[in-house]
């Protein structure tokens, strides 16, 4: 059966692979649910499950994605502080290209319903190019440790002033850059931004333990996923805050922290299965190598004008027989792309080129290959 492309293996965290398909798998249920079924069905619990399920898929990618760029400055440690920066603000440059390009795309295909106000939109593209343009600012430090550090800090601080920007008057701010910073049920810098934040801070932290103390490390991060759950929903029944007002599912800290350990158990889920529970081809991993024509075709095709006779009338049982076909779909299109050595084409062109004198990270390779 066909594997992972050879050119990428002896470099990826395979663990982290399967846990961005994982979170593929439950956007692309998400996103069917929240298109097509019908409006009667939205009040039941399962809906709200489905939803809430769907919405941690936007935490790991930020979160992932947050790795590899704190993976990424860990290898150009013995550079000039400058030239670390400048890759740190190529790859920001790179998201935001990718931003901008998806709006695009979107405009276009819904032409000539859409509005040229439509290409400003801020999606999750746009706040990890946005997160990534902030904290490109810790690669200025000497040393991994402080970086760690720090990007902990920036993650606290974001998830802490959320409810800070909300309450705060931007009237006066353009609509298309306060979509940046004052929180709003889609992305935001604030809080999602610490995602991203927490995200660089692992994949420091990732380089800085041997490979042999994972397995400890990882019950560790599932022990603090369990904690920060408990630590959540403490918070969010309090009687009291020391905020004037926070909204839970808008900018409440405790929405943060419980989205936060509920990533981290899926990491250390993600971890056990992959190294001692599955062998062979993963179709789960294979859709997270190629998350991001998945999201970038799946959005198109859930919410563009390709189903309009489906939208918001199907029943729960034919979103779920969609939402099969569409992982069924994605997974044959993702066979197809890694065939094609396409995401290095595109960090060549646009994203940060490798560095000649970058420092070599500890092998991370979990395994091979891993099973689905």
């Amino acid at each position: 059966m066909l594997g992972m492309p050879p050119s990428t293996d002896r470099n990826r965290i395979i663990f982290l692979d399967w846990l961005r398909g994982l979170a593929a798998v439950i956007m692309l249920q998400g996103h069917t649910f929240n298109s097509f079924i019908r409006p009667e069905e939205r009040k039941g619990g399962w809906y709200e499950y489905s939803q809430y399920f769907g919405g941690q898929a936007a935490a790991v990618f930020l979160f992932v994605t947050g790795i590899t760029y704190g993976l990424s400055m860990t290898r150009r440690e013995n550079l000039p502080p400058w030239e670390r920066l400048l890759a740190a603000l190529k790859r920001s440059r790179y998201l935001f290209l990718l931003a901008f390009l998806f709006r695009a795309q979107m405009w276009a295909f819904a032409y000539p319903q859409s509005q040229w106000s439509d290409l400003l939109t801020v999606d999750i593209l746009n706040a990890m190019g946005a997160s990534a343009l902030l904290l490109s600012l810790l690669a200025l430090f000497p040393d991994s440790l402080r970086r760690c550090r720090w990007a902990v800090m920036a993650g606290i601080v974001m998830a802490g002033v959320a409810p800070l920007m909300t309450a705060l008057d931007t009237s006066s701010v353009p609509e298309y850059l306060r979509a940046y910073f004052v929180p709003r049920y889609t992305f935001s810098l604030f809080p999602w931004g610490a995602f991203f934040a927490f995200g660089l801070a692992y994949g420091i932290a990732v380089s800085l333990v041997p490979k042999a103390s994972w397995d400890r490390a990882m019950q560790w991060v599932a022990l603090v996923g369990f904690g920060l759950i408990m630590c959540g929903i403490y918070m969010s029944g309090l009687p009291y805050s020391i905020y004037e007002h926070a909204e839970f599912w808008l900018d409440s800290p405790a929405l943060i922290a419980c989205k936060m350990g509920a990533l981290f158990l899926m990491a250390a889920g993600s971890f056990l299965w992959t190294e001692y529970l599955s062998s062979g081809f993963s179709w789960v991993r294979l859709l997270g190598v190629t998350s991001l024509p998945v999201y970038w075709v799946h959005v198109e095709i859930v919410y563009g004008r390709w189903f309009p006779s489906f939208k918001e009338r199907l029943t729960w049982w034919q979103c779920i027989l969609f939402a099969l076909a569409l992982i069924f779909t994605m997974v044959q299109m993702s066979k197809l792309l890694a065939r094609v050595p396409w995401k290095e084409w595109m960090h060549g062109r646009f994203g940060s080129a490798p560095v000649r004198d970058a420092k070599p990270v500890a092998p991370v390779v979990v395994r091979a290959e891993s099973g689905s």
